[in-house]
């Protein structure tokens, strides 16, 4: 008689995430996750053909949390750019691991931060009308000049450099706007 499976796909995939989301990825190696999935690491590959498909569906995972962090994220300010770059920063405030893993990749798995950003909703196009609309000339140069800026400031949050209280970030973040409108 075959010995019924008691690990799921779906088990093992939330296991792996809770350690992306404490440890890094970095962490999710086959026997450190049996170790947490206390099984062996038979089950992880009866799901996965191997550690890079799981890392993939990882990386997915990921990307709708983020969406999800967006999408609840209060949007208390009307400038473009502002919120969203706000929410990032604090996300990885929040959320190390997997801003690393999102953000800062070894392997991006075909994405650009700015997909992972606009993501299914259109969140940095948007941005982009919004931009327009308040009378910005090249909103494509003031994204970037402003997300090399934004992009500092969230990777100064996950080393623990960046000291700014809530108030002093979206000010900064609005006058960082002004200035490269």
């Amino acid at each position: 008689m075959a010995r019924k499976i008691t690990i799921s796909k779906d088990y093992l995939v939330n296991t792996a995430f809770q350690m992306v989301k404490q440890e890094g990825i970095e962490q999710v190696t086959a026997r450190k996750l049996a170790s947490k999935a206390e099984c062996s690491t038979q089950p992880i590959f009866r799901s996965y053909e191997n550690m890079e498909e799981l890392y993939q569906e990882l990386f997915r995972m990921a990307n709708s949390f983020f969406a999800f962090y967006y999408e609840r994220f209060p949007k208390e300010q009307k400038e473009p750019f502002i919120n969203l770059a706000y929410a990032y920063i604090q996300f990885a405030k929040e959320e190390k691991h997997l801003f690393r893993f999102l953000f800062l990749p070894n392997r991006s798995y075909g994405k650009s931060t700015y997909e992972i950003l606009n993501g299914e909703k259109g969140l940095v196009v948007a941005e982009f009308e919004k931009a327009n609309q308040d009378g910005c000339k090249n909103v494509g140069d003031l994204f970037t000049k402003l997300w090399i800026f934004v992009h500092g400031a969230a990777c100064m949050a996950i080393t623990g450099d960046y000291d700014l209280s809530d108030r002093e970030t979206v000010k900064l973040l609005k006058d960082t706007y002004q200035a490269f409108k």
